[in-house]
């Protein structure tokens, strides 16, 4: 790809590879190339792949002639889950990457759990921006955790406390600090009491209330590119779906979803079936391919879920979910927590029943 030509602030993002964190940067690099920025999105060859073959991605901004992807590869085997626990084995193989981009870079903005790319912008003489995926209340939480370990605070075990998981996000967390500025995809109306606390501690702050909110609101005078928005999705996306929503009564249905990245065991899918089986209620259920760890010699699934699941239920892989939440036959969610799915969910008045997996879910 030619160089940028434009004048205009180049901007590089780099997102940490996971399907919430891609789509919220991706969110903010649409906002920013409609404002003219010049862009350069940085994501990993793995994804690069999967945001290709599932959207429209390279379509949608093919509008903004300041825009361009780049790719790197994210230094795991293909093989590799990337997801579960050994999601957190990414940290390792990013430390080793360089995200130089060959241009004239103005800002990166960086997902606020990668603390290299500081070290990339001090050595390059570039001022970096950490926008945070996360809500600001789990920002502040890991940003304590050490000072809360010190003080003998956590209420945890103390063999927990050396968890290299909870050091990680500790750690990066505080490395904040470092940048020349941090983002919060928040309301300040739901967490304004938390960000007077990150404040004291991160005084540059840019809070931007739901990213995917202000998008629409800003694409609702550009038809064109409203027509050609898609989700920012790397998995194949079912719409099917909505054509079952259409035929199911008004605020009937319980949507369940657990994100991208959460895998179970079939005996804990298993439990959460019979519950909606028998709750006698309808459910609509985004189930991955990978969500199940498969073990050898597992039966077959029960005659009764399967009928259950034929007379109220409907299972796909992936949904637009979006488009599911603002359905009116959606009356509530089961749903993983993840930050994105809880803005979704608050904007459009959906309740939830919360699952949370980990991190800051």
């Amino acid at each position: 790809m030619e160089p940028l030509e434009s004048k205009a602030p180049h901007v590089l993002i780099f997102p940490l590879p996971a399907q919430g964190h891609v789509n919220s940067m991706l969110n903010l690099a649409q906002l920013l190339s409609l404002a003219g920025l010049n862009i350069t999105f940085l994501k990993t060859d793995h994804n690069h792949n999967f945001l290709v073959l599932h959207s429209n991605i390279l379509h949608r901004f093919a509008c903004f002639p300041g825009f361009q992807f780049k790719s790197i590869p994210d230094g795991l085997p293909d093989d590799h889950p990337r997801a579960g626990v050994r999601f957190m084995e990414m940290f390792d193989s990013f430390e080793l990457l360089n995200t130089a981009t060959g241009q004239s870079v103005t800002c990166i903005i960086a997902d606020g759990i990668l603390s290299f790319p500081i070290d990339v912008g001090n050595e390059l003489g570039i001022p970096v921006i950490h926008l945070r995926t996360g809500s600001a209340c789990y920002f502040l939480a890991c940003f304590c955790i050490q000072d809360m370990i010190e003080a003998g605070e956590l209420p945890i075990r103390a063999s927990n406390l050396a968890d290299l998981d909870l050091q990680l996000v500790a750690n990066k967390t505080r490395q904040s600090l470092r940048a020349h500025a941090l983002i919060l995809n928040m309301f300040e109306d739901l967490e304004g009491r938390v960000l007077s606390h990150i404040h004291a501690k991160c005084p540059k702050i840019y809070t931007i209330e739901p990213l995917h909110a202000i998008l629409k609101s800003k694409l609702e005078y550009k038809t064109t590119l409203l027509q050609s928005r898609s989700q920012n999705s790397l998995f194949k996306v079912d719409k099917s779906c909505m054509v079952w929503l259409n035929a199911q009564p008004l605020k009937s249905i319980i949507y369940v979803s657990f994100g991208s990245i959460t895998i179970m065991t079939k005996d804990k899918l298993m439990e959460f079936w019979y519950g909606l089986v028998n709750s006698k209620k309808r459910f609509l259920w985004a189930i991955r391919p990978d969500l199940v760890i498969q073990i050898d010699g597992e039966g077959q699934i029960p005659v009764e879920l399967v009928e259950g699941t034929k007379d109220r239920g409907y299972m796909v892989g992936w949904v637009p979910q979006e488009e599911v939440l603002v359905h009116q036959a959606v009356g509530g969610f089961l749903t993983h927590s993840g930050w994105n799915s809880t803005l979704e969910s608050i904007v459009v008045g959906v309740p939830m029943i919360c699952w949370p997996y980990f991190v800051d879910q």
